[in-house]
């Protein structure tokens, strides 16, 4: 017997479905009209938010942000280059958009601090993500909130540990620098 995360799960792994497209076609003409970060009343993937840490409890607010897609937007050099080595196209940053959304969202509430976040949606030009902040004033007793300050700068979120190529808990993964070799000359 499943239960009823299971189900919006489901739902949100079969997005070609028709009535999803629907609805996310119907949502995302009211998105695009809304500013960068918005806050919003509840979570559009309760599922996700709640395997995330969010409750509906005073003190943890869910925003809505907006983050142009594609790759990292450079200004062509006007003379003086072979095609190739212009620098211009196929230019990628080093953070990810996901990350972007959650420092944008922590720069637009400066009293909260980011918990976690995750996908909503896509379409030509913007992916949409949902952030979940809290009130570190309000759960300062509670061991289940980070009790870091700043932590969505310092890539303490989860996704700023993987773009810094930290792997569960703080330990590098097995892909990480100094250098490709290294393992192996360590003897490891």
């Amino acid at each position: 017997m499943k239960g009823m995360y299971s189900y919006m799960n489901e739902f949100w792994k079969g997005q070609n479905k028709e009535d999803f497209r629907a609805l996310r076609w119907s949502r995302l003409i009211e998105w695009r009209r809304e500013p960068t970060v918005c806050r919003i009343d509840r979570p559009t993937r309760l599922d996700r938010a709640r395997a995330l840490g969010y409750k509906a409890k005073q003190g943890i607010v869910v925003a809505r942000v907006k983050v142009r897609r594609g790759s990292l937007r450079k200004p062509r050099p006007r003379m003086g280059r072979q095609p190739s080595k212009m620098g211009v196209a196929k230019i990628t940053m080093k953070k990810s958009l996901k990350r972007i959304a959650e420092e944008r969202a922590a720069k637009h509430y400066p009293n909260l601090e980011v918990l976690n976040s995750y996908f909503v949606a896509k379409d030509g030009k913007h992916k949409y993500f949902e952030v979940i902040l809290f009130d570190p004033l309000t759960f300062r007793n509670d061991s289940r909130y980070p009790k870091q300050i700043g932590r969505v700068f310092r890539g303490l979120t989860s996704e700023g540990r993987k773009n810094r190529g930290m792997g569960a808990k703080g330990k590098r993964s097995v892909h990480s620098r100094p250098s490709v070799n290294a393992g192996a000359i360590r003897g490891k």
